[in-house]
């Protein structure tokens, strides 16, 4: 084959460290944009983006970790600057990557763009332990939830 092609749609999600600091709500659009321009930078296709849940598609010539890497340790530089507030900010460790087929796309957008309602019915942890078990991945809670 002459050329490579390459759709690979991923929900990521990663969290702000427990003893970090929270993220402004008035802040949030220009730190969601500020990721999405990461993405965009390293060749991912940011399809929607939301913090600490986005649904992207992963550039071909990455590594999924590479690629969580750059935007976790870039935004979290970012931040840094961007306000004294977010001085000690830090995003935890790890992260979940989740592929997302074409049909579920705008669902995945539609749950992304309602974290904030889903997140006050459950909590974060209830959520991500969902994902864990929907895509049928063995974990240890404290490693999955510690910083």
């Amino acid at each position: 084959m002459a050329n490579t092609l390459v759709k690979n749609d991923i929900h990521l999600v990663f969290h702000v460290k427990s003893t970090g600091i929270v993220m402004r709500t008035a802040d949030l659009p220009r730190i969601f944009a500020y990721i999405g321009g990461i993405i965009k930078n390293i060749g991912g296709i940011p399809i929607e983006v939301g913090g600490v849940a986005n649904l992207t598609s992963l550039p071909k010539a990455i590594s999924l970790a590479d690629f969580v890497r750059t935007i976790k340790a870039n935004s979290s530089k970012w931040m840094k600057s961007l306000n004294n507030y977010y001085k000690n900010f830090s995003w935890q460790e790890g992260y979940g990557a989740f592929s997302v087929s074409p049909s579920l796309l705008q669902k995945t957008v539609r749950y992304i763009r309602g974290q904030e309602a889903h997140h006050r019915k459950k909590s974060f942890q209830e959520e991500y332990k969902r994902f864990l078990d929907a895509y049928g991945i063995q974990y240890d809670e404290r490693s999955a939830f510690g910083d």
